[in-house]
């Protein structure tokens, strides 16, 4: 098979007769850094697109290996990267490779917090980057990804589904300056806080865990995502939809929500205000119920590298252990009841088999350390 041209723009024909496109439109989403934060449902739909489109650089960020229930949405997998207990964010890495040798991934196998996304998205190797798109599955997250948008003016496109139900909203955030592309264009929308105010409180919120999801109504989103981060890419921001889209695939439902005055008759803590909680950690928590999963993550468990070899050799009398390059998981029975314990490279656990962050705390202490 012949090896494609890296420098060949043949690929991208079709896409190329588009309005807005064209060759130089394609030079310069080849010059792009797209952000993606989260390599679930959203997000591995929302990678594949962009590499297909020839989006020349992709950060995925993604803190979570792959499990056989990710595979009814999660299109980027396989079953053999759940034999192999890949993270999502270097499965995804490897497939785009296979699709797309044009474009550069950088998988970052991290949990998204208020200690790294400005290095991510604004301050790092990787940044600024030229748009956030959201593969996310919880409100705390967004608003972290809302606020280093704002801050820094980058455009974040929102999205998320559950259910049946899928939303999308591409924000292009009002600057300290005013003298973004954007801005100048008159096109700039209010910030995700200026829509919701609050994060939903915890068991409040539908999530995939409690509600389900419908595969289709993820690929929804995720391209309805796609096509407003190839608007923003391309500089087409008149045509970037300045509302928020609401859709309901079983009730047959679609609805353009009005927005734009939500910046202008709202007194935003962040856009606004230009203050910046998230980001400053006041919401930080240690524990994290995961969406789909009867399981918590626990962050801060270890600063320092841990020896998956040593803490193998200790787990193998408790249970069956796989350990590779990126993660240690160990099968354990505590007082009767069945665990499954995940250990990354930068310290974080996975516990499966409790929704308690106390009892996950607990597994992790006793086997782990403290």
């Amino acid at each position: 098979m012949d090896t494609p041209d890296p420098q060949s723009l043949d690929r991208y024909h079709r896409q190329m007769l588009l309005p807005g496109f064209g060759e130089a439109g394609q030079k310069r989403l080849a010059e792009s850094t797209v952000l993606v934060l989260g390599c679930g449902a959203l997000g591995t739909v929302a990678a594949n697109m962009l590499a297909r489109a020839g989006v020349g650089h992709l950060v995925i960020v993604d803190r979570d290996f792959i499990e056989l229930t990710n595979l009814q949405r999660q299109i980027l997998f396989d079953e053999q990267d759940v034999e192999d207990s890949l993270p999502k964010a270097e499965a995804a890495r490897r497939k785009i490779a296979r699709i797309n040798s044009q474009v550069r991934v950088t998988a970052v196998i991290e949990d998204i917090n208020h200690t790294n996304i400005e290095r991510l998205a604004a301050t790092g190797e990787h940044g600024p980057v030229d748009c956030i798109v959201d593969g996310l599955d919880n409100f705390e997250t967004r608003f972290l990804a809302n606020e280093v948008a704002v801050k820094h003016g980058i455009p974040y496109v929102y999205g998320g589904a559950v259910g049946t139900v899928g939303m999308c909203y591409a924000i292009l955030p009002h600057t300290e300056s005013g003298d973004s592309p954007w801005e100048k264009a008159g096109r700039a929308t209010p910030c995700l806080r200026c829509i919701f105010e609050q994060a939903p409180p915890p068991g409040m919120n539908p999530t995939c865990d409690t509600t389900g999801v419908l595969g289709p109504v993820v690929s929804i989103v995720a391209n309805y995502e796609v096509v407003e981060a190839l608007k923003i890419l391309l500089g087409e921001y008149e045509v970037v939809n300045p509302t928020l889209l609401s859709i309901d695939t079983w009730a047959n439902t679609t609805r353009q929500l009005k927005v734009a005055r939500a910046y202008e008759v709202g007194n935003c803590i962040c856009c606004r205000g230009r203050s910046f909680e998230w980001l400053a950690g006041q919401y930080a928590g240690g524990t994290t119920t995961l969406c789909g999963r009867d399981a918590v993550q626990l962050t801060g468990a270890g600063e320092n590298r841990l020896n998956f070899e040593h803490i193998a050799a200790r787990l193998r009398s408790h249970g069956e252990v796989k350990l590779n390059n990126f993660m240690l998981r160990a099968q354990i029975t505590d007082m009767n009841e069945p665990f499954e314990l995940t250990l990354f490279n930068d310290g974080r656990a996975i516990i499966k088999g409790t929704k308690q962050p106390a009892r996950a705390r607990g597994i992790y202490a006793k086997y782990i350390g403290a």
